[in-house]
């Protein structure tokens, strides 16, 4: 009997009647039982019957493949001048000191000095330098702001939630981003294990405390 009969006549998955087939799966995606089973298989081969918390399963490998893709990112060496609005600083106190800041910039000024003076960011003392940034590490205003311009160019007074920004692209690089990747995958997939086994142990834990009382009622 081929797997997909097996599966279409026995099984009590809810893809019994399509072979049992799961597609291509991450292995964040199995609990760990399973993880451990496939490692040990080919593909073509069919696992043992093993036992989980919800059942007693039988699985077939049908392949298994790696993605060797580097991950490629644009990041951006930015820096910035802000100013933080507050009780005392209005909207437009704010906008008006940020215009004054700009034209002493198109007139000559150096960015980071100006940036040590007035910015009320963390990166003041450092020139409001910001350092490489990847997609998403900002706010999307900012972002987007920060896309437009060219090396070395001024960005106009810019709004975000944090206040006025004046924004500076320094550089621009592709980074292979592969290892950061790899890193940040296998703890989601470290975190996912977890968290299933937690789930399957707390399943049993209530069943382990589960009971049924049966009353008989006698009627005349």
């Amino acid at each position: 009997m081929s797997f997909e009969q097996a599966s279409s006549t026995f099984s009590d998955a809810p893809n019994a009647l399509e072979g049992g087939k799961l597609g291509w799966r991450n292995a964040s995606q199995f609990p760990g039982q399973f993880v451990e089973m496939l490692k040990a298989m080919k593909p073509g081969e069919v696992s043992n019957p093993f036992r989980t918390p919800n059942g007693v399963y039988v699985i077939k490998l049908t392949d298994r493949r790696t993605s060797n893709a580097n991950t490629l990112v644009q990041q951006t060496h930015v820096r910035h001048i802000l100013i933080k609005l507050n009780e005392v600083v209005s909207e437009n106190d704010a906008k008006h000191k940020m215009d004054s800041i700009k034209e002493r910039l198109e007139h000559g000024a150096k960015f980071e000095e100006m940036a040590r003076q007035y910015s009320e960011d963390g990166s003041a003392s450092n020139g409001g330098d910001l350092g490489w940034v990847n997609p998403g590490d900002t706010v999307p205003a900012f972002e987007k702001h920060m896309k437009s311009l060219g090396l070395g160019e001024i960005s106009e007074p810019v709004r975000t939630p944090f206040g006025w920004h004046i924004i500076q692209v320094l550089e621009r690089r592709d980074q292979d981003m592969s290892k950061e990747s790899a890193r940040l995958k296998a703890r989601q997939e470290i975190r996912a294990r977890k968290a299933e086994e937690a789930y399957n142990d707390w399943v049993r834990e209530l069943r382990d405390r589960a009971y049924v009382e049966l009353r008989l009622e006698d009627k005349f």
